[in-house]
């Protein structure tokens, strides 16, 4: 079972193109197309997911569906629904099938994140590493230069008709304005405008996840420190743990539990920081911590 992950955004020959081309093998396609945008870009987006939908099934056979990304700048949610999505693939498909996952298209924080879990998946499931592929499709051409250069001649048309002595038409010059100001906008910035607030900031920050094999005490502090938060002392932490597993408070399971938060600290597997308070230090998770718990709450 060969299933190819493919996150839609405004291209279509780069989604479906090269499968075609190399003779790929595609069982399946999932299909994420983004519903954060205007509202013309979610529709123009939905159109091509639509396409692809009926092209895959009709070029290549493959069992096809669609799924939704409510926020695609919302980088730790999606990083959550690729780790399920890239790990159910793989437990449901045959023992020898795999996934593959597309990053040409979609914005930036969706087909990161993917491409990070399916990269945090190969370290965690050694078995598997080899069913997991991420691969990026270049586009033989790119049609903003085209499109701009067809806009500077229909402008010195345009200006050309205005300056007929018989034509005084304000539709010629009211599209001649706005066709003038959209090629000075072009060529003073490129593609795109402005800086974009998401959330109260104007930047997402696109942590490398690379996860490790987590032993059952180690995920026991994981999952202890994604519920409680942060903690004043280690001591503090291990006495909640106590009372959570229903153990006995003592010497030996505090250094237990000290030296597990020493393996899973910076100096270790990066899933746990601490901020020196006092003679103690205030124990957290990290952003790569947080992420471990979102990606294996729900299959824990």
């Amino acid at each position: 079972m060969q299933t190819h992950i493919v996150p839609v955004g405004f291209d279509y020959d780069r989604l479906i193109a090269p499968l075609i081309r190399d003779q790929l093998d595609v069982d399946r396609v999932i299909l994420l197309e983004g519903a954060v945008g205007s509202e013309a870009n979610v529709e123009y987006s939905r159109n091509i997911s639509e396409k692809l939908e009926q092209d895959f099934r009709n070029l290549l056979g493959a069992e096809t569906c669609r799924v939704v990304i409510e926020d695609v700048y919302d980088y730790d949610a999606a990083f959550e629904r690729a780790y399920d999505l890239i790990n159910d693939q793989l437990d449901e498909g045959a023992p020898d099938g795999e996934v593959w996952v597309n990053v040409s298209s979609m914005p930036r924080p969706v087909s990161f994140a993917f491409a990070t879990a399916a990269h945090s998946i190969t370290l965690e499931r050694q078995a598997d590493r080899d069913r997991i592929h991420t691969y990026y499709t270049a586009p033989e051409k790119y049609l903003e230069t085209e499109l701009a250069e067809e806009l500077r001649a229909n402008r010195d048309l345009l200006r050309t008709l205005l300056d007929a002595a018989d034509v005084a038409d304000e539709r010629i010059k009211d599209r001649l304005d706005g066709t003038a100001a959209l090629l000075d906008e072009f060529d003073e910035r490129g593609t795109t405008i402005g800086a974009k607030r998401i959330g109260d900031n104007h930047i997402v920050e696109l942590p490398v996840a690379s996860f490790s094999n987590v032993k059952p005490f180690e995920e026991v502090i994981l999952f202890e420190l994604g519920e409680h938060g942060e903690f004043e002392s280690v001591s503090e932490l291990a006495e909640a743990l106590a009372a959570e597993l229903g153990e006995e408070y003592t010497d030996s399971f505090r250094s237990k539990v000290i030296y597990n938060v020493d393996r899973l600290g910076p100096g270790g597997k990066g899933y746990i920081e601490q901020e020196e308070h006092g003679k103690s230090y205030r124990t957290r998770l990290s952003r790569i911590g947080e992420l471990w718990v979102r990606a294996h709450a729900d299959r824990d």
